[in-house]
């Protein structure tokens, strides 16, 4: 009798273990990698960041010093102001583009599959293969673009232009990821609402403003976040835009990001502290596009 009390007790013991502890066992080995290539990077960079830290040099304590010189570094704030143009030009459009297409694909159509498959094919072309068309496209001389418009624009050498035709190969290449996300949540929306609102009187267009787009408010954020992160460390597109390793993003830094600016102090000023300074404000940058993101998609109703 002692026992089986004992072998019970035991029992009990493991039962409780397995429903408290198993949870925490499956997703420790998330938290292990992120704590391996997330967490350490973060903090190992940030160490960086307090010193003068050549990439094969000497490194001596600065403390706040990197940073109080990106501060009033106008190089970075051009970075800056760059990166934050191409992301609102590039974003918004994308979004809204992504939420009307994903609209359309959730309607009855012929070839509905094909045409869903149809909207990723930007997504696996090779960013090396989208720089050089878009490049042709844009070029000065002999690119549709400018034959379409009939007028010579050098994109490049300006800073608006050369935004415009960066935002232009994003949105070409992102725009049917968040659709297809956005097409998914549509596709768990109940379809009762949409009936109960036809027999109301609502036309498609209320029922989508009044029915669809507060139904996909979870989705939109995540979207949204996805997007933001994106469009702050925007780095691929520009620099083979660019077309040279030199990261100086045109003559005058007309397009160059600040993810630019990151790679271009360390290796290739090779002042890995002031670039590891750099990534530390971009870090907090991305921190306050992102609650500015949420405050405005938290109101959508």
């Amino acid at each position: 009798m002692g026992g089986r009390d004992e072998h019970g007790g035991r029992g009990g013991r493991w039962s409780r273990f397995d429903l408290r502890g198993t949870p925490y066992l499956l997703v420790s080995p998330y938290y292990l990698l992120f704590a391996v290539f997330g967490a350490f990077p973060l903090g190992y960079t940030l160490w960086i960041s307090l010193h003068d830290w050549e990439l094969a040099g000497d490194k001596s304590w600065l403390g706040l010093g990197n940073y109080a010189e990106l501060v009033a570094d106008a190089e970075f704030w051009n970075a800056v102001g760059n990166t934050l143009g191409m992301f609102v030009l590039a974003t918004v459009p994308q979004l809204l583009l992504a939420l009307m297409l994903a609209n359309a694909l959730n309607k009855r159509l012929r070839g509905r599959l094909i045409l869903r498959l149809g909207v990723l094919l930007p997504l696996v072309t090779s960013v090396v293969a989208v720089a050089v068309i878009f490049s042709q496209l844009f070029s000065r001389d002999y690119g549709l673009v400018n034959w379409l418009l009939g007028t010579p624009i050098t994109w490049q050498n300006e800073k608006w232009s050369s935004w415009i035709a960066i935002a232009v190969m994003i949105d070409w290449r992102w725009t049917g990821y968040n659709a297809i996300i956005l097409l998914a949540a549509m596709q768990t929306i109940p379809r009762d609402l949409y009936e109960a609102a036809s027999i109301d009187g609502a036309s498609p267009r209320r029922q989508f403003w009044r029915i669809t787009v507060p139904m996909l408010r979870p989705t939109l954020v995540f979207v949204v976040f996805v997007s933001t992160i994106g469009g702050l460390t925007l780095f691929a597109e520009p620099v083979m835009f660019e077309g040279n390793p030199m990261m100086t993003g045109g003559t005058t830094g007309q397009y160059q990001t600040v993810a630019m600016f990151v790679v271009k102090e360390g290796f290739r000023d090779f002042d890995m502290g002031y670039a590891a300074a750099a990534a530390w404000l971009l870090f907090v940058l991305i921190l306050l596009g992102t609650l500015v993101n949420y405050l405005f998609t938290r109101r959508i109703r």
